[in-house]
């Protein structure tokens, strides 16, 4: 009988997408040996001002980047897949996935302009060998994009089974129904460990088939035959882009493609045959004005709200190539997530005032979510049954009330562990714990670089944000040490020309006064000047106003 008392314990590593929705990093170490599970972004929150995306930090993948065999994708998500330019940049090593993913994979790369990457598209059941220890299957699911996988994994010491993002949705739009059978025959055969998805696990019942939003978008056109019509969605979601295609057909109505996103994912999705489009029934947004109301429907980025996309510069009147009315309908088919939902409702009653007639999910049913609830995260614990579970993707209320879900079905309490980001945890075949955490986190992406904004920067950007900056330039005269000049310039920190005026000449006289006092002639180190300096304006300021501007004193010397 073989010995595993000595045998390395398999480590199940989290450098995102635990306690957040979002920047999914999960890597699998065992003797040596290590995998990666996506590798995504997250969106800037409010106070990450200017920075454009979050990405998992790979501290520890890179310091044992020889030890990296592979990185497996479960889907095209940007929260799955956002981060690959940036990290195959540092860490190139082959990559897995579906056809749309690795599609949208490339079309990243090639933006970023990251060449020389192995992209290995793999098939539903198919099984890869990645270094000694680890043998992954992919497995079908449903989910809000095509090409979507759960992940059964073989290592020495069992099997780890990763839903990925899904949903049991038995009349999908493609045909290619979730693989439970083959589910099942994974858990029959033993599951030693189960990550799975925790986003929708507040939500009781099941989820909406995307199928019925179809059927909504249907009877909305019925009523809405001699109105243009809007339709705003994510572009990711290539079944409901179908969907809307095919109906816009069947009313004999042209298509017509809004924002960057959009256009280059349905060019990309017909590319590889998973939308099918007749090029016939599409109009380039700048022809739309060529087209009666009633036969024409627009399909656009926006459906959060985001400031850029097309749906928002739409409803603020900045999309010249398109100007809202009466007789157009809009419909924002997506739920908003949490934190956008002031900006989704801003474009609502943008639209209104416009006004358009505006439809959106709790009004009706034009938005199926692509995460599973509470009676489909219950059908899967029931034909995986792990031993160990750990849930994932979600916020820690999320992974809650997932441990409570499984503890209600029979699981040990013991054999169920919350992660945090770094967590590493340490699964043997009768024991899992948390061991020593790994170096971990978030980079920040601004423009093009990554990671080089700091605390400081970021502390500076809201202190700008706030009080504004006043700058005082003070010229010198180098022999004499005489002040023959003093400018001051200030930015978001005065609002009325005459109070700016009489600031302006009250700092500048406080400035002569306190320099009046030094021996600027024997300065050698301006630092002690411009440390007065700051510290006479800072209490000038405070005293005056309550605020407290970043204050840049420059010397000049002539």
């Amino acid at each position: 009988m073989r010995n595993y008392v000595n045998e390395p314990a398999l480590k199940v590593i989290f450098l995102g997408g635990v306690g957040e929705i979002g920047k999914n990093m999960t890597a699998l170490e065992y003797d040596g040996e290590i995998i990666v599970i996506d590798c995504g972004t997250t969106f800037p929150s409010a106070d990450l001002p200017g920075i454009d995306l979050v990405i998992p930090d790979i501290t520890y993948l890179l310091a044992h980047k020889d030890q990296v065999k592979g990185i497996v994708l479960t889907h095209g998500h940007e929260d799955h897949i956002g981060a690959m330019p940036y990290v195959l940049k540092d860490l190139n090593v082959p990559v897995y996935g579906s056809k749309l993913t690795l599609s949208l994979v490339d079309a990243k790369l090639r933006e970023n302009k990251v060449e020389g990457a192995s992209l290995n598209v793999v098939k539903p059941k198919e099984v890869i060998q990645l270094g000694n220890n680890f043998k992954v299957e992919f497995v079908r699911v449903s989910h809000s994009i095509a090409g979507s996988y759960a992940l059964a994994i073989t290592t020495p010491i069992g099997v780890v089974f990763h839903t990925g993002d899904f949903k049991v949705d038995f009349t999908p739009i493609d045909g290619n129904v979730i693989d439970l059978k083959r589910i099942s025959e994974i858990g029959s055969k033993g599951v030693l460990l189960m990550l799975a998805e925790s986003t929708n696990i507040e939500r009781p019942g099941s989820s909406m088939s995307e199928s019925r939003v179809g059927e909504s978008f249907a009877h909305i056109f019925n009523e809405n035959q001699d109105r243009r019509i809007f339709i705003a969605t994510f572009a990711s979601n290539i079944h409901r882009l179908q969907q809307i295609i095919d109906i816009a057909k069947k009313n004999k109505r042209k298509v017509a493609f809004a924002g960057r996103s959009m256009v280059n994912i349905v060019e990309l999705a017909t590319k590889i045959g998973e939308l099918k489009l007749d090029k016939n029934m599409v109009v380039d947004v700048e022809q739309i004005g060529n087209e009666e109301d009633k036969n024409l429907v627009i399909i656009t980025t926006g459906s959060q709200g985001e400031p850029m996309s097309a749906l928002t510069r739409i409803a603020n009147g900045e999309f010249d190539k398109i100007q809202i009315g009466y007789n157009d309908t809009v419909i924002i088919s997506a739920t908003p997530i949490p934190g956008n939902e002031r900006m989704v409702y801003n474009v609502i009653n943008n639209l209104y005032r416009c006004g358009a007639k505006v439809i959106y999910e709790s009004l009706n049913e034009i938005h199926a979510s692509g995460h599973a609830c509470q009676e489909e995260i219950k059908l899967i614990h029931t034909l995986v049954k792990p031993k160990f579970f750990i849930p994932v993707h979600g916020e820690r209320r999320h992974l809650q009330k997932h441990a409570e879900l499984a503890m209600k079905m029979g699981m040990l309490p013991t054999n169920i562990i919350l992660c945090d980001i770094g967590n590493n945890v340490e699964v043997t075949k009768n024991s899992i714990r948390i061991g020593d955490n790994v170096p971990s986190g978030c980079l920040l992406v601004d423009g093009l670089g990554v990671g080089d904004v700091g605390s400081a920067v970021l502390r500076d950007r809201k202190h700008l944000s706030e009080d504004g900056i006043f700058v005082a330039v003070i010229g010198i005269k180098a022999v004499s040490g005489e002040v023959f000049d003093i400018n001051i310039q200030s930015k978001g920190f005065m609002y009325t020309k005459d109070e700016s005026d009489e600031m302006v000449e009250e700092a500048k006289e406080v400035l002569r006064k306190a320099l009046s006092k030094i021996d600027l002639k024997s300065v050698g180190d301006f630092a002690g000047v411009k440390n007065l300096v700051r510290k006479e304006l800072k209490n000038l300021f405070f005293n005056k106003t309550r605020r407290d501007p970043i204050i840049l004193p420059i010397i000049v010397e002539d």
